[in-house]
């Protein structure tokens, strides 16, 4: 961050209305960095569910389907056919691509209404605000 000189600063009253719109935007942010980590981590998630049924497709080529794999589910693993696991992982998938859709669009709708703020907010501070992320 970098410090403004005296040439650069604007001198503008801060209004209720302006504070209020910096919170709001304030708020905005936060939200879409909660949002935004939660998107990174079932993104990687996705990430682990495509190596793992790429593998069980491979054991499933390899003609090995009615072997029994261990399958986890919350802290517990069990016994099931390969072909329900590949079944399983592909209903994982689909639910976790829903998952990362509607986060994706949360970010995207936080992404426009900050836009806005910014807009309003620079337009009256000019560089005397900071809204950008470090």
């Amino acid at each position: 961050m970098r410090m403004i000189n005296q040439d650069e600063e604007v001198e503008a009253e801060v209004t209720w209305e302006d504070q209020q719109n910096i919170n709001s935007f304030s708020k905005l942010n936060v939200k879409f960095s909660d949002i935004e980590e939660r998107y990174g981590e079932k993104k990687q998630e996705d990430e682990y569910l495509d190596d793992l049924l790429q593998e069980l497709e491979q054991q499933e080529l390899l003609g090995d389907e009615g072997e029994l794999v261990r399958y986890k589910i919350g802290d517990a693993f069990i016994s099931i056919t390969l072909e329900d696991a590949v079944q399983r992982t592909k209903r994982e998938k689909e639910f976790l691509s829903e998952e990362l859709k509607k986060l994706r669009n949360g970010m995207d709708s936080l992404t426009t209404e900050m836009e806005k703020l910014k807009v309003l907010l620079y337009g009256k501070f000019g560089k005397a605000i900071n809204l950008e992320k470090d």
